[in-house]
């Protein structure tokens, strides 16, 4: 009985050793097989990179501001009694736009003028007096101080009517105006802006490090979206301070702006002509891997299987630093060589190693001068 059972055991354990072999083998060639699976290539489309000679730009952001620019407000507290523009007309420098009631100040002043003429011919009595002997000179001496007092009393209130017609301090576009008639407006309330919109500024910031690259009456080209065409303009001004922030200086561009095209406040691009010329590597923006770490492009070449040493079409990532860009272009600085083949189409779907195949047939834009039919 015991043999027996010895014998049992030992059957079940060679069964089950012989199962266990089988599978260690099956799992064995499985993984093999996993390791050596390769993809099927992702469809791309290339382009040879080369080599071109490109003018030495500076891109920047910036903003419109006005050369003449503020909000015309009440000087003095009063009741609107005639407005005289339209908003969004042109108005010229000192022409009335808000007479405030001012009757009386009016009646103040006719009350000044009397109260003048009367001084000034009591005046004229006490000087007669004096020169006969009659009257004292302290006499003659308050006498003048009175009538010159009514004078200044009647140009503080001629003043104060002055002031409380509300005039534009410059020639320039009315925006919307803020007053209605017989409205109650306290001093500073505001009644319309007034901008200067020929030539106009348009500001923006450069790093420290590129300040030494621009001069004086450096062209600046500007386009804003929603604005055809682009604006040229010329350098006019740097900041004398760096921003301790973002260490960068501000730099004022002046454009001349005839058809008030460019308006305060604009968000606009703005493109600085250094002058020199860089060779750079061209290439598609579609070509680009834009990325937080880094931007980089895919070359195409003959890679080596890491397994079986089989050699295959597929991809390098490459990280590249860029410059300016001009249409569909993008001026790589450093990262590509002329003369590589590089992945203009379906990148976002590529990874480093990947096998491609190559279909040039349809090919991204690499206008540098585009002119899209809803331009």
């Amino acid at each position: 009985m015991k043999k027996r059972m010895i014998l049992t055991v030992g059957a079940m354990m060679l069964f089950i050793a012989g199962i266990g072999s089988f599978k260690f083998f099956q799992i064995k060639e499985a993984i093999a097989q996993g390791s050596s699976f390769q993809p099927p290539p992702e469809a791309v489309t290339t382009t040879v990179a080369k080599s071109e000679e490109w003018p030495s730009t500076l891109d920047a952001i910036g903003s419109v501001a006005a050369v003449q620019g503020v909000t015309v407000s009440a000087d003095l507290p009063g009741i609107v009694a005639s407005i005289n523009f339209e908003s969004g007309a042109r108005v010229a420098k000192g022409q009335l736009l808000v007479q405030l009631d001012a009757s009386q100040e009016q009646a103040q002043l006719a009350a000044a003028d009397a109260e003048r003429k009367l001084s000034a011919l009591n005046l004229e009595r006490m000087r007669n007096l004096r020169e006969k002997g009659v009257v004292a000179q302290a006499e003659l001496d308050r006498m003048l101080a009175e009538s010159q007092t009514a004078s200044a009393r009647r140009a503080e209130i001629a003043a104060a009517i002055e002031r409380k017609r509300i005039r534009a301090p410059f020639a320039g576009t009315a925006g919307i105006r803020q007053v209605n008639l017989g409205q109650y407006l306290n001093a500073g309330d505001p009644v319309a802006p007034v901008q200067a919109l020929d030539p106009v500024y348009v500001n923006f910031s450069v790093p420290q490090q590129e300040v030494a690259h621009l001069q004086i009456g450096a062209q600046v080209a500007a386009t804003a979206e929603g604005v055809p065409g682009e604006a040229i303009g010329r350098v006019t001004a740097f900041d004398s301070l760096v921003d301790a922030n973002t260490r960068n200086v501000q730099v004022q561009a002046t454009f001349d702006n005839p058809q008030a095209i460019l308006r305060p406040g604009m968000f606009v691009a703005t493109k600085v002509l250094l002058g020199e010329r860089r060779t750079v590597v061209s290439l598609p923006a579609s070509a680009i891997n834009y990325a937080p770490y880094g931007d980089s492009v895919y070359v195409v070449e003959e890679i080596t299987a890491p397994t079986g040493g089989k050699r295959y079409l597929g991809v390098r990532q490459q990280i590249v630093k860029l410059g300016g860009g001009r249409g569909d272009q993008v001026a790589v600085l450093h990262g590509v060589k002329p003369g590589e083949q590089i992945v203009t189409s379906g990148v976002f779907k590529l990874r480093p190693g990947a096998a491609v195949q190559v279909h040039n047939e349809i090919q991204p834009p690499n206008n540098p001068a585009p002119e899209p039919e809803d331009s």
